[in-house]
């Protein structure tokens, strides 16, 4: 997956994030939890990019280890919406494989760059 193709994906999850924070429930849990995610969700994205216009190698590496735990982080949210019974499981489950798909290709991403340095 190129840059450019990552950078697509990351946005079009945030979008995803976005439209599932807006349809929690109007009460404390779901306020709590929609900021949560809301947050950690389309960091991930803007994280990915902002490493891509990163400064030297250090700091691209940094921000990509940014975007990884913010992606990370989702997944937490993701799994107490569900867990919490929210969100029904089946509204969050092409949600938690994609976010489980851009860890794992931020993990890769983070673990090849640290290699490019060394």
């Amino acid at each position: 997956m190129n840059s450019n193709e990552m950078r697509q994906r990351t946005k079009a999850f945030a979008l995803r994030i976005i439209h599932l924070a807006g349809e929690l429930p109007s009460d404390r849990v779901g306020d709590v939890l929609g900021r949560q995610i809301h947050k950690s969700g389309t960091s991930v994205g803007a994280n990915y990019r902002e490493a891509l216009r990163g400064s030297s190698h250090r700091h691209f590496t940094t921000l990509l280890e940014t975007a990884l735990r913010e992606s990370d982080e989702t997944s937490y949210w993701l799994e107490l919406l569900s867990e919490s019974g929210t969100i029904k499981q089946d509204r969050l489950t092409d949600l938690q494989r994609e976010s489980g798909e851009l860890t794992a290709i931020l993990a890769a991403t983070v673990r090849t760059a640290k290699r490019r340095k060394e």
